[in-house]
């Protein structure tokens, strides 16, 4: 077997920017989480709001008898039948709840504002904010969410007090490892919510298969939380469909980033959301690790690292012990003299030619010999007053040297090379050309 080694053909020069591509990717990551992160509260707030909104409106429209108007919240719609259904050559869902609206007419584009299923809307806006709920306080990714059984939930006694603490087993998934994760208050009514909302009328949770598009298997049936009607039968939720009812929200609360672009929520960030939050308020890094599932600190230091906390800290106490250590009287509260004599000194800035860069509290060192200043900051507005200048010099050294004041020739010259040196600093500044065009082909050369 010897014949068939080969030299292999990557080295490590190869790799070399492999490490500038790995930094730049996590910088990405990290400012995406700090434009999201204080987007999550409203979020929420939005996803809570859009379930109880949509609950209101089914529970309006199903005491309505069929072919009723009423109104919610400023609206009017009627309840529909399914015999209207049919002749409208409409595919319905036998005991889902429908809604025309009369204002539209049945003359709109778009088939939602002429006939609603209410019951699809509220079963979207309640899984919605369900899976919200459970990406933010678990920081599970959305494979290990989506395998989440009614048998999932086990229960541990502390050994000290007999307490029982519920806990939530979640499956191997990316790295194969089995953990467990404490069930909060508010995702233990998150829970109870989905377990209800799943189970309705039967006694216990439906079985349903489950595909798992990363082995390509379908799972046995179990009593999965996450999962909704399909047809005639009942379906376990995928990836994709997640990302589209995180999408819906995010449309629906009109929720935009700083620059006013719609923010996008992936399943993921909740997960970096989750760490940057926990290191954050103090959990050490190691148990982090353990609670998302890292085999590695340094995978959770790249979730978490979005806010250099203790850099922050230690800067401010740097500046604390600073200030410490300075007379009390450099950080007192200036009084309205010493403040109008700051802002006085820097009116008495203002020259002819330009402004003066000398220090604040320094009187003018060359007796006002601006000319000649190297501190004079030349306004390139003035260049036409300087050029007079220059002008005049020059008739000046013209007369003295007729004169015969040599003495006052040399004056002149000095001042007259100073005048030169400022008439240059200002054809040396920046000038705005404005934005590049591109010219077609079909246009005339300007040398033609």
């Amino acid at each position: 077997m010897g014949h068939l080694g080969r030299t292999l053909p990557v080295n490590s020069r190869d790799l070399a920017g492999m490490t500038k591509m790995l930094k730049q990717s996590r910088s990405r990551t990290h400012q995406r989480i700090r434009e999201l992160a204080p987007l999550l509260p409203r979020l929420v707030d939005a996803a809570s709001d859009t379930r109880a909104a949509a609950k209101e409106l089914l529970d309006a429209a199903a005491a309505t008898p069929p072919g009723q108007s009423f109104t919610q919240d400023g609206h009017t719609l009627r309840r529909a039948t399914l015999s209207d259904d049919g002749s409208r050559g409409r595919k319905v869902s036998r005991g889902h709840v429908y809604v025309d609206n009369p204002e539209s007419g049945g003359t709109s584009d778009r088939p939602q504002d002429n006939r609603r299923n209410l019951s699809l809307e509220a079963d979207r806006a309640f899984w919605a904010w369900a899976l919200v709920e459970v990406l933010r306080h678990t920081g599970a990714r959305i494979e290990e969410v989506l395998e989440i059984t009614h048998r999932s939930f086990v229960s541990y006694r502390l050994p000290s007090t007999g307490e029982v603490i519920p806990m939530l087993q979640i499956t191997p998934s990316k790295t194969d490892k089995e953990r467990l994760l404490v069930i909060g208050p508010e995702l233990a009514v998150a829970f109870a919510e989905i377990i209800s909302h799943v189970r309705g009328d039967n006694e216990q949770l439906p079985l349903v298969s489950r595909y798992d598009s990363a082995e390509r298997v379908h799972s046995p049936e179990l009593p999965y939380l996450f999962q909704r009607p399909y047809g005639i039968g009942r379906t376990a939720m995928s990836s994709s469909y997640v990302i589209k009812l995180l999408d819906e929200l995010v449309t629906t609360a009109k929720i935009t980033n700083n620059g006013g672009t719609p923010a996008k929520f992936s399943p993921h960030d909740f997960r970096r959301i989750f760490a940057t939050e926990a290191v954050a308020s103090g959990l050490p890094v190691h148990i982090t690790a353990k609670i998302l599932g890292h085999d590695s600190i340094a995978t959770t230091q790249t979730y978490a690292a979005v806010y250099d906390q203790d850099v922050i800290e230690n800067h401010r106490a740097y500046i604390a012990r600073r200030r410490a250590l300075r007379p009390s009287q450099e950080y007192r509260e200036p009084t309205d003299s010493e403040w109008d004599e700051f802002l006085g000194h820097f009116a008495q800035r203002k020259l002819e030619l330009g402004t003066c860069g000398r220090a604040y509290g320094t009187g003018c060192q060359h007796e006002h010999a601006c000319i000649r200043c190297p501190m004079l900051r030349p306004d390139p507005a003035q260049h036409q007053r300087l050029q007079q200048i220059i002008d005049s010099l020059d008739g000046r050294i013209a007369e003295a040297s007729n004169r015969g004041w040599l003495g006052e020739v040399d004056g002149l010259r000095t001042s007259r090379a100073a005048a030169e040196q400022k008439l240059t600093q200002m054809q040396r500044t920046a000038t705005n050309l404005g934005l590049p065009t591109v010219r077609s082909r079909l246009d005339p050369s300007p040398d033609a």
